[in-house]
Order: structure tokens, then C-alpha cells, then sequence
């Protein structure tokens, strides 16, 4: 099993997703989805660490990965809908006036 071409995969999607959050920094739903491709970075690389050592503990974090993006999202996407219904908008300059 060739781990650098995994690795490789995993680095680009990570880095792809970094460069989501930098570069769009107004829009909070590619902002998300940016942090989910992170998600999956890390998980194939549980992944790839789980086979290459053969040990299920990377398996094993890999299953509960999937279970923190959904809350997440779920979460996420009640903030943004709750925030359109009010504001009109969702974009990030308005975030300063969701202070307590």
C-alpha cells in the first residue's frame, strides 16, 4: 500500500479547504463547507494510519469524525436560517451584531 499518494490526497483536500475558509471570508455556507473538507482530511487520514498500522483505534475515530460534522451542520445551518429570518442576510459583516 503506497501511503504517500493517500497522503498526497489527504494534504490537497486539506489545503483546499483552508484555502475556502481564507478566501471567502464573507460567505458563511462555503466557509462551512470548507471546514467540512477538513473533516474528511482528517478522516482519511485516521484512515490511512488505522490500515497502515494495523490498528482499529483510527477506524474506530474515523466512525465518530462523520457524527461531530453532522451535529455541526445541524448547528450551523439553525444559526444561518435563524440569522436570515431576522437579518435578511447572512453575511459575515453582520456577525458582530449577533453579540449577547
Amino acid at each position: 500500500m503506497d501511503l504517500l499518494k493517500y497522503f498526497t490526497f489527504s494534504m490537497i483536500i486539506s489545503l483546499l479547504g483552508l484555502r475556502g475558509i481564507l478566501l471567502n471570508r464573507r460567505n458563511l455556507p462555503i466557509m462551512s463547507m470548507s471546514i467540512e473538507s477538513m473533516f474528511l482530511a482528517v478522516n482519511s487520514n485516521f484512515l490511512v494510519f488505522s490500515v497502515s498500522l494495523d490498528d482499529m483505534m483510527g477506524q474506530s475515530f474515523a466512525s465518530l469524525v462523520p457524527i461531530v460534522a453532522a451535529a455541526e451542520s445541524v448547528i450551523g445551518s439553525a444559526i444561518f436560517i435563524l440569522t436570515f429570518r431576522v437579518r435578511g442576510t447572512i453575511t459575515v459583516e453582520s456577525r458582530n451584531c449577533i453579540q449577547g
